[in-house]
This record gives structure tokens, sequence and C-alpha cells, in this order.
């Protein structure tokens, strides 16, 4: 099932999906538009991002469903807007009700990053229910590269190591893959390297033609 109105933006960390995300909010045209992420930042979804930090170690298996918990919430939960257009939870209620909703990360995350590190009928069973977004951007780049990005950020996250994010950027690929235009759903590849102002003009042309 395809969830209309939703929009996806994906890629490791580093790739330039957070800076997109927010060239697209001070858009005037995209002033409308709810704005989220994932992890959420509800309960589990905090907790999720103390995890991610090493603050609380989980077993591989533990996170897998704790992300799926989160997006659960974060999809079918009450819909709940803070500072005007952040949503925290409730996506489809939002996308039914004629609002474009946009979300740096979703369930194609869980697939290229926990299908490393525990079995991979584990993330999959577990997001096989969710509804696709109408349209996915997935900023391609390499590990090496979007690593130099990040610099000397203040923390890295547990999976921020260049080995494993080559893992990461093979399975999403993979992973796209899966999902061809049949399956209702748009995937557009982004060459991260393109300028910022490139990527923004790409990116406006395709969710303006969205219906």
């Amino acid at each position: 099932m395809v969830l209309q109105n939703f929009i996806v933006f994906e890629g490791i960390d580093g790739a330039g999906t957070s800076t997109q995300i927010e060239i697209l909010r001070a858009k005037k045209e995209a002033e409308d538009f709810l704005f989220t992420s994932e992890p959420t930042s509800g309960p589990t979804g905090k907790f999720l991002r103390q995890m991610l930090k090493g603050d609380f170690p989980v077993t591989n298996e533990s996170a897998a469903y704790l992300f799926a918990a989160d997006r659960s919430e974060h999809i079918g939960g009450k819909l709940v807007i803070e500072n005007q257009n952040q949503l925290v939870t409730g996506i489809a209620e939002a996308c039914k009700s004629g609002r474009k909703v946009v979300s740096d990360r979703y369930f194609f995350s869980s697939l290229a990053y926990q299908s490393i590190s525990c079995p991979p009928s584990v993330p999959r069973l577990l997001n096989s229910n969710f509804p696709l977004p109408a349209l996915l951007f997935y900023f391609d780049i390499q590990a090496k590269d979007s690593l130099a990005r990040l610099g000397n950020r203040e923390y890295r996250e547990i999976y921020e190591k260049e080995d494993y994010l080559n893992k990461v950027v093979k399975n999403y690929k993979e992973i796209i893959q899966e999902y061809p235009a049949s399956s209702g759903m748009k995937t557009v590849l982004i060459d991260a390297k393109k300028s910022k102002k490139e990527i923004a003009a790409l990116i406006w042309a395709e969710i303006s033609s969205l219906k």
C-alpha cells in the first residue's frame, strides 16, 4: 500500500538529507508541509537516540523491535504537531487530511542498517506491514565521503564506521531495487555530491509534480 502525500528522504549520515529538508522547510511554497524524522521525538524515539549514542546498549534484535515500535506510532498514532509544522506522530492521519509529510528516514533505514547486525528476516518481518511513501529520495554517497562531511562532530553514532556504512550503502541499493515503479512508489536517486542548489531544485521539481 502507498500512502499518498508521504515523502521520504533516505541515505547514510552525512549524505545531506537533513540539509535538504531544512532547505525545503524554508520554502514559502512548503509552508503547509509537515516535517518529521526517525527515530521520532516521542518516548521510544528519544530512547533510541540515546541508544544510537551508545548510552544504552541493547541487543541488535531488541533495537529492531524498538525501531519498529517507534515507527508504528509514527505512522498510525494520534496526530501530534509541535512548533506549527513539526510532526511527532500521526503520519497517516496527516496525509489522509491532504497535507504533505516529509520524513528524514523510514523503514528503508531499518532494512539497510539492521540487516547487517541481526538476521535480515527480523527487520523485514517487523516492517512488512508499513505503507510505502508516494515519493522516496535516496541520497547516493560513498561511506568515506559521508564520514568526511561529518568531520569532528561532537559524537559519532554507533553505526558511523566506514566498513559498516559500506555494507549499509550496498543494502540500500539492493532494497530500493525491490520496489519498482509498479509498486506505486516513485524512487528518485540523487547524486549527493552535487551542489545543494542543484539537489534542492531537483527535489522541488519532483515534489511539485506529485499528485
